[in-house]
């Protein structure tokens, strides 16, 4: 068993790069409306499979696009289904909401058509963005998970369904699925991007995060909404001081993964960059414990008018999940909040040895079958710290056509850096030749 940086099978479809077709518009070589007939084939040939959106019109789409003005005019792009969209069903994966047109767009919805984005379809969530399993299937095998909860959105970039698509993370949601898909998926610090508009389970980590080709294709967007500087450029090379993760829970990952985070060990090592292990202190494995609680009882509540009117209709994992969040003593909750205060203290200590951590994006590929989305202990951590974080997607298990993730993650507000340093890794892997 290794790794590769080529897939064993061939998709039909690629995933499309914003930043090849914001080029490419820029020279006169594309338009919008050839782009997104592009986008609309590689749904029709593979839908019926992929399963990846929940709601969608493309005349409305079309009749948009040659409207559209801003630094991403006419780029497609999917929103998961628990972020609102006026012109869309909103329905948070669940029956409960099978109805809900929003009046409004979310903020993070609003400020990509600002930019000139255009919404392509809404994509497929698990219920309420949390683990019981969506229908969308894994674009480089049918047969196993994209992961979740943001499944339809990695799954459709991967499938070139659109160049951008937008997700959430509370735990895993957007680093787990793009390692499963083979995409970028990039989860910012903590309210770079606004959950205004976006269905709550757990306002202490619900984070938006964005799905694309590659690092450039997710910082061209993030900078194209929010004005920030993030833009990479090709040739960057940053040369970071990188950390790889060592920690009891964190490190317990499948051989394939091991073999890939070794690889990228050795790439790195091979370039002259210093590379160490990174042992997480107390502070930090106290407040990976305290994660589940903080997310369940705050769930409780988020959740409570749904769950007193309507459990009926949510499934048994979602709604004891809801009743065990509710009977959370607000002792219990609090305590865990101090030890996420004192982790946030540690990570921040932690980070003045590296620039950049390195660790596998899941304990390995996507599991086969329809029961699970997988585990997010890789994740959740970074997610309560209020990390920026980032899969580098780029190889493939040889014996197998799924791909392998690592997990790139950086100090509180550092995502320039951490943008910058997922490319740069990513060149270096595509590039890389064992001796």
């Amino acid at each position: 068993m290794g790794v590769s940086t080529s897939p064993v099978t061939s998709q039909t479809f690629k995933p499309v790069s914003l930043i090849d077709a914001l080029v490419a518009m820029e020279a006169g070589d594309l338009n919008a409306q050839a782009l997104f007939s592009r986008c609309a084939d590689a749904v029709a040939a593979q839908e019926n499979d992929i399963k990846a959106l929940a709601d969608y019109d493309f005349g409305q789409t079309r009749a948009q696009l040659d409207q559209s003005v801003g630094p991403l005019a006419g780029i497609p792009v999917g929103v998961k289904d628990i972020i609102d969209t006026h012109d869309m069903v909103t329905a948070h994966g669940s029956p409960i909401w099978k109805e809900n047109r929003p009046r409004f767009d979310a903020a993070i919805v609003a400020m990509a058509r600002d930019a000139g984005a255009v919404v392509a379809g809404k994509t497929i969530t698990t219920e309420f963005a949390y683990l019981t399993p969506s229908p969308t299937r894994n674009p480089h095998n049918r047969d196993h998970t994209p992961g979740g909860s943001s499944a339809g959105s990695a799954a459709g970039v991967a499938a070139g369904y659109f160049p951008i698509a937008l997700g959430t993370q509370t735990g895993g949601s957007v680093v787990r699925p793009a390692s499963y898909c083979g995409v970028s998926g990039y989860k910012p610090s903590f309210r770079l991007l606004p959950t205004t508009g976006v269905k709550c389970f757990s306002w202490s980590l619900d984070t938006c995060g964005i799905f694309g080709a590659g690092a450039r294709d997710v910082a061209a967007f993030a900078e194209g909404i929010t004005g920030r500087e993030l833009v990479v450029n090709e040739a960057e090379s940053p040369s970071p001081r990188v950390g790889v993760i060592r920690s009891p829970g964190l490190d317990e990952v499948d051989p394939i993964m091991a073999i890939a985070l070794d690889h990228a060990i050795n790439a790195m090592q091979a370039n002259g960059i210093t590379v160490s292990d990174a042992h997480l202190p107390a502070p930090l494995e106290a407040a990976l414990a305290a994660h589940g609680t903080i997310q369940d009882y705050e769930a409780g509540l988020a959740c409570a008018h749904e769950y007193s009117s309507a459990a009926d209709q949510m499934s048994e994992a979602l709604r004891n999940t809801l009743e065990a969040g509710r009977n959370i003593h607000p002792s219990t909750y609090d305590s865990a909040r101090r030890d996420a205060k004192n982790g946030r203290r540690a990570c921040a200590d932690l980070f003045a040895d590296f620039d950049i951590l390195i660790g596998p994006s899941a304990p390995g590929l996507a599991p086969a079958g329809n029961e699970t989305t997988g585990s997010s202990i890789n994740n959740r951590l970074w997610t309560l710290m209020g990390t920026p974080s980032i899969n580098v997607p780029g190889l493939f298990c040889e014996d197998t056509d799924l791909p392998v993730g690592l997990q790139l993650v950086a100090r509180f507000g550092d995502d320039r850096r951490l943008l910058a340093s997922a490319h740069w890794l990513e060149v270096l892997l595509q590039n890389y030749q064992p001796g």
